[in-house]
């Protein structure tokens, strides 16, 4: 089959990839000039099949008070429907078969991308504690058994934590992990083009429609050069990537495809209107510092040895090879960033507050590099996979949850929309989506 992609972040790589190893012809269409070149690019990078359940009942990291009210009351009522339990089961299921799946690439594949293992949860105080309770309960229920550390155990498993920070206890995921986001798909892009996939960036897709042939309209839009910096995180070094996907003809160009998967993330909604799906979705903005470790002989353990959650801030701290990425997300327009893509000065003092709460001195502040960037999300805070119900048209959005900015679902959606274009069943391989379609949205 001739497959178009529309989105070329992390969920749109990972499913090229899938469709081309099944034998399909693949293009993806993308605004930017090459993969995760947006909400992808430097997020916490942390794949955590238990941070991915919607935590809003539990105490854990969630969106500021007082913030898009309207959206949060639908969020709370989505929590208590009826289903909700077996559909956040279901989700476990596909998170955790996303997990195997990336360990199944990483493993053929031989992908190395600042990968490390597992991921504590710091919970400062005993009412924290208390929080989360409900949480640990529905993972045991789920088989996840995640291991409730007392300070002691933390510090063992992560000897750089500073011993003067008041610390109540810890919850381990040993099964989690961190890893570069931007750099995997880099690395399962090149894979994919070796199956025959071509990437088409710089490429706006203005329209689609449905059909047993569906078509697309696209129009080659690249940047207006500038002297100054680029306008996107890793604009400039892209450019030489997309030179090759300039159209002979100017102008909107229409193609037609067997099927087309949208991954699109924030730009899909405009894209479904037209055919009748509307996505009540919002826009929530993440944001990263990332910055060298200090290497001391006298202090081989300064730094994280994985990845982290502080419960109190929802700051993640993660390690990726010889740096450290402090991250926070779920949050509205305006709380982080300054418009201008930059971080705020007051978020940015928070991100260096929990580093140095928790691992002193270990950051070296001279080499800092920041990122903002958005994902659009759903007031129940599950993803929209599978058939659109508008024909030849699949649908690949709204992945990570507000509380996490990782890429717990990327490898795992990818391979069940893979085995769903095909024509194959859910079964013991492939997990049951049923919950996490679009008919659920009415």
């Amino acid at each position: 089959m001739r497959i178009a992609i529309i989105g070329a972040g992390i969920a749109g790589v990972c499913t090229a990839y899938e469709l081309a190893a099944d034998g399909h012809q693949v293009t993806v269409f993308d605004r930017c000039g090459s993969v995760a070149a947006e909400g992808s690019f430097a997020n916490a990078g942390i794949i955590a099949p238990a941070l991915r359940l919607p935590w809003v009942a539990a105490g854990w990291p969630s969106l500021s008070a007082g913030r898009g009210i309207g959206w949060q009351l639908k969020r709370r009522r989505a929590a208590k429907d009826k289903d909700a339990s077996a559909t956040q089961q279901r989700l476990f299921k596909l998170a955790q078969f996303s997990l195997e799946r990336l360990q199944a690439l990483r493993r053929t594949l031989q992908l190395d991308y600042e990968r490390s293992q597992g991921q504590l949860v710091l919970l400062r105080t005993a009412r924290e504690l208390k929080q989360v309770q409900p949480g640990l309960d529905l993972l045991e229920q789920f088989g996840a058994r995640p291991q409730l550390l007392d300070s002691a155990q933390c510090l063992a498993l992560e000897p750089g934590l500073n011993p003067e920070q008041a610390l109540q206890a810890g919850v381990h995921l040993p099964q989690a992990e961190v890893g570069n986001c931007r750099q995997f798909a880099h690395l399962l892009r090149l894979e994919a083009q070796r199956l025959g996939t071509q990437f088409r960036f710089h490429t706006t897709v203005r329209s689609i429609t449905p059909g047993k042939q569906a078509s697309l309209v696209h129009e080659y839009t690249p940047p207006i050069e500038q002297a100054g910096p680029a306008s996107r995180p890793g604009e400039s070094m892209d450019k030489r990537e997309a030179g090759d996907t300039r159209p002979a003809t100017p102008g909107p160009q229409q193609d037609s495809f067997d099927a087309i998967v949208v991954c699109a993330g924030t730009g899909a909604s405009e894209l479904l209107a037209s055919l009748g799906l509307k996505l009540a979705t919002t826009r929530l903005h993440a944001c990263s510092i990332t910055a060298p470790l200090r290497q001391l002989e006298a202090h081989p353990h300064l730094g994280p040895q994985a990845a982290l959650l502080d419960q109190q801030s929802g700051v993640s701290i993660s390690r990726l090879g010889q740096r450290v990425r402090l991250s926070l997300s779920g949050k509205f327009s305006g709380e982080i960033e300054d418009g201008q893509g930059q971080i705020k000065a007051p978020t940015t003092a928070l991100l260096h507050k929990v580093l140095n709460d928790w691992f002193p001195g270990s950051m070296q502040s001279g080499q800092v590099l920041q990122w903002t960037g958005s994902q659009v999300h759903l007031a129940d805070e599950l993803p929209v996979l599978g058939d659109s119900g508008r024909t030849g048209i699949w649908l690949n959005l709204a992945q990570e949850s507000s509380a996490l900015a990782g890429w717990t679902l990327a490898c795992g959606a990818a391979a069940v929309l893979r085995s769903q274009i095909g024509g194959q069943q859910a079964g013991s391989d492939i997990p049951d989506i049923s919950g996490l379609e679009i008919s659920r949205l009415g």
